[in-house]
């Protein structure tokens, strides 16, 4: 088995050899509560229902202080850099868009956090200034892949490439307006064509490649209205270019799934959403920090996992294993 449970707190000291490189990864924020007539400004049919869905159900499961306490912990535990797979917001009204500007400068500088967008940061269409452009420093790349974003296509700045010592954290967007009952992802031709040419030029480079997407990005891991309707296109990508992890939110879930390669497996892990309190069934919050090395020519990789303690207020250290390569 690769879990093992650990109750211990570990220190920067005692988690981390000195050539390793650390990656915390969150998902699924939904800060709350909605900013008070947000819905019905800039009008848009699904906003309000998104509304109603919120006063009526997911106001009782997504706690402000939960997401407050995992930006806390996060930022005391230190880690090299920050994952972050989207759904900050939840109707994609604008001021929840200003104010989740502020939540994320709080939380750290851009050249730390990278972040990308989940279906509801992109909930009804809205141009990229008042929108996504307010987070567009946590998704700016170190390499000349993309076009520039625009009014008409906020997904035309993906994918980005983030270089962080022996890491290249690749971001992809499957952010795109959905139907009134749908939340489904697409990544499109460009972005696929892109990462099928990113993904051996970054191995040739002895890059560790850590792919980032909202949805699930594997067929069958989300039922199809909230699916990634490209996720086969995708696979096939990974199964014939290989990466070393592959970060995804979406689900609300804590996810282990693996991509079968000649060569290997490719971990692909989902983590709970970052402010469940765990009501209604619902998996309580929790955030991964992977520690990654290079030990006799292999990348190995640690996973330790800290999920909320409701009677602690607090979050706590869960679990601990070794990815299999």
């Amino acid at each position: 088995m690769y879990l093992l449970l650990i109750r211990i707190r570990f220190t920067r000291s005692q988690r981390k050899p000195a050539l390793a490189i650390t990656l915390a990864h969150l998902s699924d924020v939904h800060l709350g509560p909605l900013p008070h007539g947000s819905a019905w400004r800039n009008f848009a049919l699904k906003r309000p229902i998104g509304w109603l869905s919120w006063s009526l159900n997911r106001h009782k499961i997504h706690d402000p202080g939960i997401a407050k306490a995992i930006m806390q912990d996060i930022k005391a535990t230190s880690p090299d850099h920050v994952a972050f797979t989207g759904d900050l917001v939840n109707v994609a009204a604008h001021e929840e868009f200003v104010r989740a500007k502020y939540w994320l400068e709080d939380f750290g500088a851009p050249e730390w956090i990278s972040f990308v967008p989940g279906n509801h940061d992109a909930y009804v269409p809205v141009s990229w200034q008042p929108g996504l452009g307010q987070f567009a420093p946590y998704m700016l790349g170190d390499m000349a892949i993309a076009a520039a974003p625009t009014a008409a296509d906020a997904n035309a700045g993906f994918p980005y490439v983030r270089l962080r010592r022996n890491v290249a954290i690749i971001g992809l967007s499957s952010a795109v307006p959905q139907p009134i009952t749908k939340a489904a992802g697409y990544l499109g031709t460009r972005q696929l064509q892109a990462l099928s040419k990113l993904l051996p030029d970054l191995k040739a480079r002895g890059y560790y490649r850590t792919v980032m997407v909202h949805h699930p990005p594997l067929p069958g891991l989300a039922i199809g209205r909230k699916a990634l309707k490209d996720a086969m296109s995708l696979q096939e990508i990974l199964v014939r270019e290989g990466a070393e992890l592959v970060l995804h939110g979406h689900n609300h879930h804590q996810m282990l799934n693996f991509v079968e390669r000649p060569s290997g497996k490719i971990p692909v892990i989902g983590v709970p959403s970052a402010s469940s309190n765990g009501t209604r069934n619902h998996e309580i919050a929790a955030w991964n920090l992977y520690e990654i090395n290079r030990i006799q020519g292999n990348w190995v990789t640690q996973v330790f996992v800290r999920s909320w303690d409701q009677k602690a207020g607090t979050f706590v250290a869960k679990q601990h294993f070794i990815l299999p390569s």
